[in-house]
């Protein structure tokens, strides 16, 4: 009998399939040893860490399961979440006595909302306790007095100075209303319509007794971070100062900070710290019961004023050890991981790596200032990142297609993820922690080269 014609789609398989065995046989994929890996987030990973996680996928512990499949609420989880929690505190030097960290969901984005929820509610439980003292038991009259107080005084200040404090901005605006938002300084404002500076702090109008200020130490996006913590902010030798929160999603782990400084840090793990799927907040504990207990719902509701979600109440989360719902362990461990390795990488803890973090930014600056004539760095000397390196590649007067050539160029000789934020464009380094030494130097190299090619 004659055979019987292939069908169009079984020999379209047929072929595909040998083009790509043809493909695979000329052409070398990269390793991950040959990849320098510089977008913003999810940033890459240690490999030894990534290692070690791959076969607690497989077998955590000789338990016969894999870390993903033991039960949040199992032993062998606590014991994680506690060792995280400690490695940080010990990494970053500060006590956990006074400040309790607390693994959350919902990213930094979510933590816009959580920091309105929270810190708002505990303003209003200080003005009730305040007014309780004053007026004693006449409920009426406390509530009154209470509305009078939220209607007149409650405000929330906020320093945009990029695109991540301009969406943590506009999100108290949408939970409260922008009349208990106060623009502190708007970068904006001072370098021609664009983020790229930050307002000298003489100019800042900070309320009075607001009952949080905001802002992000580090922009992505743009470039930009706060070259130390604000004066204006500080407290006095009596640890009295303003309520300060700081969105350091992109800059944590990489430089000290004085965190007794802060009575709310957060942070998603995906740049410095871990894998995506888990944020960190670090809130003193004077927020916390049974120092301090959020109002309840029924008087948030007679004062007009948002009723945060139960998963977005840090005295929740915190009372179940972050266990309140099924957090993934798998992201609690490769955070600590990492952890453990920076702690036995640097003797001298943050400092050890700030050192590192330092002589990589100085490498990739020092190129790009070697040749003005080809290219621009975005953000004002005095705030420019470490972290983050925004750059126009303005050669031959055709910015885009130049950048282009950059790009090509670049991933040619394995220095990827360097394409800019779509919202802003050019050219964006992410000199994150995972960066090596050599990475930064061969990025330099690269851009050394590429200036004089023609």
């Amino acid at each position: 009998m004659p055979r019987h014609p292939l069908k169009t789609r079984e020999l379209l398989e047929r072929v595909i399939v040998i083009n790509l065995l043809c493909y695979k046989t000329h052409i070398k994929m990269p390793s991950r040893a040959d990849i320098t890996y510089f977008g913003a987030g999810p940033a890459a990973l240690p490999t030894d860490v990534l290692e070690a996680a791959s076969k607690a996928l497989l077998d955590y512990n000789g338990t016969g399961l894999g870390i993903a499949e033991h039960s949040h609420r199992s032993e062998l989880a606590t014991k994680i979440i506690n060792e995280a929690k400690a490695d940080l505190a010990n990494y970053l030097e500060f006590s956990p006595e006074n400040y309790e960290v607390i693994f959350m969901q919902a990213g930094g984005t979510g933590e816009f909302a959580a920091s309105v929820y929270n810190l708002v509610g505990a303003w209003v439980s200080r003005q009730h306790a305040a007014l309780e003292k004053e007026l004693g038991d006449d409920e009426e009259a406390i509530l009154a007095a209470l509305r009078k107080k939220v209607e007149t005084e409650l405000k929330v200040d906020y320093i945009v100075t990029g695109g991540w404090s301009l969406k943590a901005y506009q999100e108290a605006q949408r939970l409260l209303g922008p009349e208990y938002v106060n623009l502190v300084a708007d970068a904006r404002t001072i370098n021609d319509g664009k983020f790229g500076k930050i307002p000298d702090e003489s100019t800042w109008k900070l309320s009075k007794d607001a009952a949080y200020v905001y802002f992000c130490d580090n922009e992505t996006v743009d470039g930009v971070e706060f070259p130390a913590f604000p004066l204006v902010l500080t407290p006095d030798a009596n640890g009295n100062g303003p309520i300060v929160v700081a969105d350091m999603s992109s800059n944590i782990l990489s430089r000290r900070i004085p965190v007794n400084n802060y009575s709310l840090i957060f942070f998603g793990a995906q740049k410095n710290l871990g894998s995506t799927g888990v944020t960190v907040a670090i809130l003193k504990k004077s927020f916390l019961p049974p120092h301090a207990v959020q109002p309840s719902a029924p008087l948030l509701r007679k004062l007009g004023l948002p009723i945060p979600p139960i998963i977005l109440q840090y005295e929740i989360v915190a009372k179940n050890n972050s266990l309140y719902n099924t957090l993934s362990i798998f992201d609690v461990y490769i955070a600590g991981q990492v952890l453990k390795k920076l702690l036995n990488t640097y003797p001298d803890k943050v400092d050890g790596q700030q050192a590192v973090a330092e002589k990589k930014a100085s490498l990739i600056y020092g190129a790009l200032e070697a040749h003005p004539d080809v290219y621009r760095i975005v953000p004002d000397k005095t705030v420019r990142s470490k972290m983050n390196i925004c750059f126009r590649v303005t050669k031959n007067g055709d910015t885009d297609e130049t950048e282009k050539s950059f790009l090509k160029a670049a991933t040619v000789l394995g220095l990827t993820g360097l394409k800019g934020h779509r919202s802003v464009g050019g050219i964006r380094a992410s000199n994150y922690n995972s960066i090596p030494l050599e990475g930064a130097e061969k990025l330099a190299k690269f851009i050394h080269d590429f200036a004089k090619a023609s």
